[in-house]
């Protein structure tokens, strides 16, 4: 009878545990709204999540990650979710040849059609739902500033850097950013 007693002690916390249930993970909370797990970068373990559908994730430091186009997230992102979108959202940057736009909102199409839309403002951009099955590593960058004109000029440049000859490179570099900065 002894013996019994620490056993129907762990099942009545096993019980407990299940029936109160821990808070589902970020990731679980998107699938069950019908979106992809991918949408947020791996690793997110501190969240708000509210009966209104407003979340809010904290991340340890901002971070892009790689999808068709980059992706860049702040400390904090949050939006308000519903079945199958995300609305006013904030927090989340998305790169377009080499100017980076906010992304306002996050829709899936028809599940069966494959495609997710990013309102980045003046166009949704779209993009195939798989790319955004699972979280992608995010690498950590500086605080991030879109808009800033300096942050802004110093991507450009460093893009059409990479796409000169190497004799190029090094004269368009010391031109923009004068002999200091090479």
């Amino acid at each position: 009878m002894i013996h019994l007693i620490p056993s129907v002690f762990l099942y009545f916390i096993f019980i407990f545990t299940i029936v109160n249930g821990e808070q589902d993970s970020i990731y679980e909370i998107l699938k069950a709204h019908g979106l992809p797990m991918g949408l947020l970068p791996k690793g997110i373990t501190q969240f708000d999540f509210d009966d209104t559908g407003r979340f809010e994730v904290h991340l340890d430091q901002a971070c892009n990650a790689k999808f068709e186009s980059e992706l860049h997230y702040d400390r904090n992102v949050s939006g308000t979710l519903s079945y199958g979108q995300i609305g006013a959202l904030s927090g989340i940057t998305a790169q377009e040849l080499f100017l980076w736009f906010p992304v306002k909102g996050i829709r899936v199409d028809i599940p069966s059609s494959g495609l997710i839309y990013f309102d980045v403002g003046v166009v949704f951009k779209q993009f195939s739902l798989s790319l955004f099955e699972t979280p992608r590593d995010c690498m950590a960058v500086l605080d991030f500033e879109p808009g800033n004109s300096i942050r802004d000029r110093k991507f450009v440049a460093e893009a059409i850097a990479k796409s000169l000859p190497a004799k190029l490179r090094y004269e368009f570099v010391q031109e923009s950013f004068g002999r200091n900065e090479i």
